[in-house]
């Protein structure tokens, strides 16, 4: 099972609107000095929803070949027949594994998710981690529905960004005798969930502070909590602004600003406003970033 820090992966662009391919590797060079367990490319930091279809392939594969540690591969979709076809891509092209998040807009019933997620369990054969984030996609999976889909061999654990902790907990208990595991999909709820049982965080931070957000959660597999909640109040600050916009707005800003490869947002993006870039850019400064 992976653990630790993952990296939700931001996508750089050229001025020509192409993925950046050399900062793509220049990034996860980075990344992977800082000490990360995993790379996740083509999510929602990724800006995975105005990726073309081959954009996204060509960026797994990308990833994958400059990789030096697991690559956890964004394939899914609200079309269970694209998710399908992405998620057997990832298989193909070496991915250790793929993410899915649930399908948004269809707002499909219990039924439907269980039926989405099993139609790709039963014909990709890649370990698969589940992505729930409400907030995202106006559909929450419930802990008996997730605790179904653990029970499939190939379906692995669950990125939870619901921000309920109750609901984690739940889910956490009722999957504790499957071969299945729980991240935090919230930077600033990786060690109560990490306290629950969780066993790492897919973070959007980590593209900007690895090495403080692997030091956080590897002092807590330490047990030394001193040094885990110093860092993680020493943190938190970032966190915050990292979050003033939708993601992966001020992310993208803050990888500029410290000479990271990051290039435009896409439309419908924009990029942050200049009170929230002066807060990332004071956040940065404190915490040694810039």
């Amino acid at each position: 099972m992976l653990d630790g820090v993952l990296v939700a992966l931001i996508t750089p662009f050229t001025q020509d609107d192409v993925i950046d391919e050399n900062g793509v590797k220049s990034n996860i060079e980075f990344l992977v000095k800082g000490g990360v367990s995993g790379i996740v490319p083509s999510g929602t930091t990724g800006e995975s929803a105005t990726l073309t279809f081959q954009e996204h392939k060509d960026l797994i594969e990308l990833t994958v070949d400059c990789s030096s540690v697991p690559v956890v591969a964004g394939t899914g979709s609200n079309s269970t027949a694209e998710a399908l076809d992405l998620t057997k891509f990832a298989a193909d092209a070496g991915a250790d594994a793929a993410l899915l998040i649930t399908p948004y807009y269809n707002k499909p019933n219990d039924e439907g998710l269980l039926k989405h997620f099993t139609a790709i369990a039963d014909n990709a054969e890649i370990p698969q981690i589940l992505y729930n984030v409400p907030t995202r996609t106006c559909i929450n999976m419930k802990p008996e529905v997730t605790a179904r889909l653990a029970q499939h061999p190939n379906i692995i654990g669950i990125k939870e960004a619901s921000g309920d902790l109750d609901q984690i907990s739940e889910t956490i208990k009722l999957t504790r005798d499957e071969d299945f595991v729980v991240y935090s999909g919230d930077d600033a709820m990786t060690l109560p969930i990490m306290e629950l049982g969780g066993v790492g965080v897919i973070s959007v931070t980590a593209n900007i502070v690895p090495d403080k957000m692997v030091g956080m959660v590897a002092a807590f597999k330490d047990g030394d909590m001193v040094t885990a909640k110093k860092l993680e109040a020493e943190l938190a600050p970032l966190i915050d602004a990292l979050f003033l916009e939708t993601n992966p707005i001020p992310v993208k800003k803050a990888a500029e600003l410290i000479g990271l490869a990051a290039g435009h947002l896409r439309l419908p993006l924009a990029p942050i406003s200049p009170e929230n870039e002066a807060r990332l850019r004071a956040e940065l400064k404190a915490i040694g970033a810039l």
